[in-house]
């Protein structure tokens, strides 16, 4: 009789411990919840349980709340305590070691458990090789028959984006090539690419350092380097718009060699350094869940000669498939008043499209 009696008491210790360690909340209409309070924001709390998953309770229907775990919460004036909360008549207390400190829910900013502190934390001073997010496209066509070519283009796109900076790259290229017995050869060779970094300073201003670059074989262009530094604004920065401008100024550095085999007479050699304005804006609009469409333009006019100028177009439209296949469609267009050469045209257009690796990392 002993033994049934203490397996009884063991049996009730096993059912009632969970939930007397389990949160508890206590709503305006009546309702009682348990569970375990896992975050909360300045309008709801998110309780999780193991009967119905994540449940999201607004703070103005709370009655009370207790939670015995150690929590961090942080204000609308960014103080943070940590420690086991409770919450009565619109007044969320943390028992902190030093004592209890009380925060009206008006001024709750946040709360988050430990390991999501650990995360936000970590966030904060992330590695240079982590938080990258991009895609590559590449595009292949060859034709044999009466028609003998070979076309060839490619784009990339990558950056890394933190609470305190920001890191753009990007590429695109094409190659095409005339195999003709009569009049063939390279029809277009070019490549472009470049990167910029961006560093808050206010919350709508930041700094930026950027380096623009070009080669055109059918131009002669050898290389053209846009190396540009300024100050810019975010006019527009939402969750699914931004739209910055940009001021500053640069330094160019352009090199040109004569090439017979492009129709252009060979042996001479053109090398500029220039100082310009760099004046640009950057926009980015998310359409629906799956597309998104990007576009930057920047204006270089010359210093030295306020007749010339050059600007660079980037835009591009990707819409993912799955979680990294899509599809993408890019265009870039970069523009001088007077190349060195006669027969060369001032304005090299690359249009690509095709399928896309999207990756994160």
């Amino acid at each position: 009789m002993k033994a049934l009696c203490v397996v009884s008491l063991l049996m009730a210790a096993l059912t009632v411990t969970p939930a007397a360690n389990a949160d508890a909340v206590s709503l305006q209409n009546g309702d009682h919840l348990t569970g375990s309070v896992t975050g909360a924001d300045g309008k709801q709390i998110t309780l999780k349980t193991d009967y119905a998953g994540d449940i999201k309770i607004q703070l103005t229907a709370i009655k009370s709340m207790s939670s015995e775990k150690s929590l961090y919460v942080v204000t609308s004036d960014k103080k943070m305590v940590n420690g086991p909360i409770a919450i009565e008549n619109s007044t969320l207390t943390v028992h902190t070691k030093s004592g209890d400190v009380q925060v009206p829910l008006a001024q709750l900013a946040v709360v988050r458990s430990e390991t999501d502190e650990q995360a936000y934390e970590k966030s904060l001073h992330p590695g240079l090789l982590n938080d990258w997010a991009g895609d590559g496209e590449i595009g292949f066509a060859v034709a044999r028959g009466n028609s003998n070519t070979t076309n060839v283009n490619l784009a990339f796109n990558a950056g890394r984006k933190t609470l305190s900076d920001d890191i753009k790259l990007y590429m695109s290229s094409v190659y095409a090539q005339n195999n003709a017995t009569v009049g063939g050869g390279v029809t277009a060779s070019e490549i472009l690419g470049g990167a910029r970094y961006d560093r808050n300073i206010a919350k709508t201003l930041f700094a930026f350092a950027s380096g623009d670059f070009m080669h055109d074989a059918l131009q002669g262009l050898n290389l053209r380097g846009i190396y540009s530094g300024g100050l810019a604004a975010h006019v527009i920065h939402s969750s699914s718009t931004t739209f910055d401008v940009l001021g500053g100024v640069n330094y160019t550095r352009e090199t040109y060699t004569s090439n017979a085999s492009s129709g252009i007479p060979a042996g001479e050699n053109v090398a500029r350094n220039l100082p310009a304005l760099t004046l640009g804006e950057d926009f980015t609009h998310k359409m629906g869940k799956s597309t998104v469409f990007a576009q930057q333009f920047f204006f270089y006019p010359d210093l030295s000669s306020l007749s010339q100028y050059r600007f660079s177009l980037d835009a591009s439209a990707a819409t993912k498939i799955n979680k990294w296949f899509g599809w993408q469609v890019s265009v870039s267009d970069r523009y001088v008043t007077d190349p060195p050469f006669a027969g060369t045209s001032s304005n090299d257009i690359i249009v690509s499209t095709g399928l896309s690796i999207q990756f994160t990392h």
